[in-house]
């Protein structure tokens, strides 16, 4: 069954970030106590940490990226991604 935002419900987006080298485990720890996130990643690629959040709307997302997350020290670049619908969402 997919799941389809209607803007009732909260905002989900996944944001990828780039750190300082050496930084990823600790910035990770540290960002995943942030209540907006609901799952956190270390990955190998272009970027270092991919993190889903949940949000009420826009306007939260924005605070969110620039009052919480782009103002850390170790961040040099985030790119967002809203999720407009979901297909599964089962646990590994």
């Amino acid at each position: 069954m997919n799941k389809r935002w209607t803007g009732e419900l909260a905002l989900l987006a996944y944001i990828l970030i780039t750190v300082k080298s050496g930084s990823e485990r600790e910035f990770l720890k540290e960002i995943s106590e942030f209540k907006e996130v609901v799952e956190a990643n270390l990955v190998i690629g272009e970027n270092d940490i991919v993190i889903k959040i949940n949000v009420k709307d826009i306007a939260q997302l924005d605070k969110f990226l620039t009052d919480k997350l782009r103002v850390l020290p170790d961040v040099f670049l985030t790119t967002t991604m809203i999720i407009t619908e979901q297909f599964k969402t089962k646990q590994a």
